[in-house]
């Protein structure tokens, strides 16, 4: 029996087979849908000192994916380029 913790394979990094494409295929369209709504919800706010007002589209925005998906495979979609890992757990549409 190994006990080396630096053997152990890393959970995080599941390999691309272990998530089949209709879990890949779900988790971007619930991740499409909440970056939507916030999208929205941030350029329908009216005041004189928001960011979002003055008729601009919003850009960059990048939100907490929905957590119904484990951490992986909001990793692979960023690594196969549908979504754009912003850093401190967000991620933004592309």
């Amino acid at each position: 029996m190994n006990s080396d913790p630096a053997s152990a394979p890393d959970p995080s990094s599941a390999s691309p087979q272990a998530i089949d494409d209709a879990t890949l295929k779900q988790a971007l369209n619930a991740f499409k849908k909440r970056l939507k709504l916030t999208i929205l919800d941030q350029e329908s706010k009216l005041g004189a000192h928001k960011p979002m007002t003055g008729g601009h589209k919003s850009a960059g925005i990048g939100i907490m994916p929905p957590n119904q998906f484990p951490r992986a495979v909001w990793n692979e979609l960023a690594r196969q380029g549908k979504i754009k890992d912003m850093g401190g757990g967000f991620f933004g549409g592309v």
